[in-house]
């Protein structure tokens, strides 16, 4: 079997940061691992040291979602052989589902807040899920109030987190029920 591959990041305007990356597994599959709450629990850890605490999501049309992780702050960018922080912090995400077409599009809001501070201002994240030949290709693309927004997200090296957690669900993925 192919393998899948890593993330993609690009930045095609001002606004806007995309991600494609390609499972190998149905679309169908990887539609479930990345909406049913007990599967995402199982795979979206975050960066190395970061657990998932807390998984909502009403899958509907103005369905609300809550994501928690707790680890230890900060995120990325820890200098090797550091001693790492002793202080635990919260990262959320919360939304609404805004627009839902199973098992192949999803677009909501996404609002963050980490260590207590809220993030002004919300961004619209777009997923698509296309499939050929069983691998499912993911393009994802959020679209944020500003472009400074929009680079404080790229600087924050969020694709490291990402890839570490999409490399969990390419781990779940071959274990899921056909």
């Amino acid at each position: 079997m192919p393998a899948a591959s890593k993330l993609q990041i690009s930045t095609p305007s001002e606004r806007e940061i995309f991600f494609t990356r390609v499972f190998d597994a149905p679309r169908e599959m990887v539609w479930e691992a990345m909406n049913k709450p007990e599967l995402v629990k199982r795979w979206l850890h975050g960066p190395p040291g970061w657990t998932m605490v807390e998984c909502e999501n009403d899958l509907r049309v103005g369905g609300r979602f809550r994501w928690v992780w707790r680890g230890s702050s900060p995120p990325c960018d820890a200098p090797s052989g550091a001693a790492p922080p002793q202080e635990m912090v919260e990262m959320t995400i919360t939304g609404v589902n805004m627009e839902l077409k199973r098992p192949e599009r999803l677009v909501h809001t996404e609002k963050f807040e980490f260590g207590g501070q809220v993030q002004e201002g919300e961004q619209v994240c777009t997923l698509v899920l296309t499939e050929q030949n069983g691998r499912t290709t993911m393009s994802l693309t959020v679209v944020y109030q500003s472009k400074e927004a929009r680079d404080q997200a790229v600087a924050s090296g969020m694709e490291r987190g990402m890839e570490a957690s999409y490399v969990q669900l390419d781990e779940l993925l071959p274990t899921l029920p056909a």
